[in-house]
């Protein structure tokens, strides 16, 4: 075997051991020693390919951005319901989290508790995802009749300060000491609630008061079209009165 291809042998067997790791335990709790149980690897081994613990967990964040970005690329952009295309990119999503766990975990602990000193470097990772993610929300706000002042950049701004909250929100809860996997399920079943809110608004139109103003209007106008007739009526009825008393002129 080249010293090439056992080399990248031996980073293969490296990253798998990390991806478990790291795909079943915080970054916090994740440890290189634990890395080289799981895999048999030397320590020396994995510090002669790898710098140490920040690198094996951004390699492995990247390896599940770039899976989950190209399987959600994958989904029918046919589909024109507004409604049915958020669900079918929430139904592969939730998919490709329930076939691969190890990405899942790696997901939502780099979203909810992100390393501090990796900040930059995760959204740096995560930027592809992000511009997807954009473009797939752009393409549902091109299907909708915008509100009059709201622009698909004012859409998009607000969609990513809601995102923000959403996920701030999870973090705090996520500093509690509650179950982990409860906070994924919960944050994951109200992601199409949430969608919904922020495309629609949380409340319903007037549309009945609505009605019933037009309604009303249109009562007022046709009465005041009446009122205008009559008088109409009354000034011809009085000129036509004031022409047959007036003595002819006209000799006899």
């Amino acid at each position: 075997m080249r010293k090439q291809e056992k080399t990248q042998r031996t980073k293969e067997r490296i990253f798998a051991a990390a991806l478990l790791e790291f795909g079943t335990k915080s970054y916090d709790a994740a440890s290189i020693n634990s890395i080289c149980e799981t895999g048999q690897i030397p320590k020396g081994l994995l510090y002669h390919n790898f710098k140490g613990k920040d690198e094996l967990y951004l390699r492995c964040v990247k390896a599940c951005y770039d899976e989950l970005t190209a399987t959600l690329k994958k989904q029918s952009s046919g589909i024109q319901d507004v409604k049915e295309r958020m669900q079918s990119f929430l139904m592969m999503r939730q998919r490709f989290f329930q076939a691969n766990p190890c990405y899942a975990n790696i997901f939502f602990n780099a979203a909810l508790q992100p390393p501090k000193h990796l900040k930059q470097e995760l959204l740096q990772l995560r930027r592809e995802f992000d511009e997807y993610f954009n473009q797939c929300y752009l393409a549902i706000v091109d299907s909708l009749i915008l509100r009059d002042g709201i622009t698909k950049e004012t859409a998009l701004e607000y969609f990513w300060l809601a995102s923000e909250m959403f996920n701030g929100y999870f973090q705090n809860k996520a500093e509690q000491n509650g179950s982990y996997r409860e906070l994924i399920q919960a944050r994951e079943g109200r992601l199409s609630e949430i969608f919904d809110i922020m495309l629609y608004g949380i409340a319903k139109e007037p549309i009945k008061m609505q009605h019933e103003d037009s309604h009303q209007g249109a009562e007022e106008t046709h009465k005041m079209d009446l009122r205008m007739q009559a008088n109409k009526n009354m000034e011809r009825s009085n000129e036509k009165g004031s022409c047959q008393e007036r003595p002819s002129l006209l000799p006899h």
